[in-house]
């Protein structure tokens, strides 16, 4: 009874430290895309939401990578909730891409300004929208008190953010509740055609607030994520590496 009660009295101080921190008790079927296969990872074993998610992106190809994994999670949002920004100074997502992972364009409202600075500013308002499913921001730099205004706002209105940074010239520590980098894998070749296979990724979770940095081999198929390999940790140099 005793051991009953500890292991009890641990669960609730742990479920308390998570809400100071700005995590909601969620549901894992919340985002109903197959990321069971990456649950582990994540507090409480459930993707955060209410929370900004950092997305390192270092050239062209790691952007429109890394723009494909993005749509697989937003599905999920799109299918429960409804409409989502996407804001950009220079934006490249080719839209018709969106449609193999289960999303139509038109539930998308883009907002494209002339420079980085105002990204920042909408982005900023944007968090504050409570009728907003989710909110993506293509930026290179963000600061730490940017992101941490980011935070506020999405713990604030419960609206869950993605910073997708272009070539950022300096890595810096931010306020954002994890960090993610995503590699082009090649696809499994259909009647010997290299290439026309459903998408894979690397997927590397470098850091994760209350969670397990770890990384992957993930395919989408059928309209959701599967695993490809098992699990990897984050070896912890490569995360110091990473902020």
């Amino acid at each position: 009874m005793i051991r009953s009660d500890k292991s009890q009295i641990l669960s609730v101080l742990k479920q308390d430290i998570l809400r100071l921190e700005g995590f909601t008790t969620v549901n894992h079927h919340a985002v109903s895309t197959g990321l069971d296969v990456i649950k582990e990872a994540f507090p409480n074993t459930s993707f955060p939401l209410g929370c900004i998610h950092e997305f390192l992106a270092n050239s062209l190809e790691d952007c429109a990578v890394t723009e494909g994994f993005l749509a697989g999670l937003l599905s999920s949002f799109l299918s429960k909730h409804g409409t989502l920004l996407w804001i950009s100074a220079s934006r490249k997502l080719f839209v018709p891409s969106l449609t193999p992972f289960g999303i139509s364009p038109e539930r998308f409202i883009f907002i494209d300004v002339a420079k980085e600075k105002d990204v920042l500013w909408a982005m900023d308002e944007a968090l504050k929208c409570k009728s907003i499913a989710a909110v993506v921001g293509e930026v290179k730099e963000v600061s730490f008190n940017e992101s941490r205004r980011f935070q506020l706002a999405a713990e604030q209105s419960q609206v869950t953010g993605f910073l997708v940074r272009h070539n950022a010239r300096k890595v810096n520590t931010t306020a954002c509740v994890s960090r993610w980098k995503i590699s082009t894998l090649p696809s499994e070749a259909i009647d010997t055609l290299p290439g026309i296979g459903n998408p894979r990724w690397h997927v590397e979770l470098l850091k994760i607030r209350s969670g397990k940095p770890q990384c992957w081999d993930i395919e989408w198929t059928e309209g959701k994520f599967v695993s490809i390999n098992q699990t990897i940790p984050i070896q912890k140099e490569y995360k110091s590496k990473a902020g």
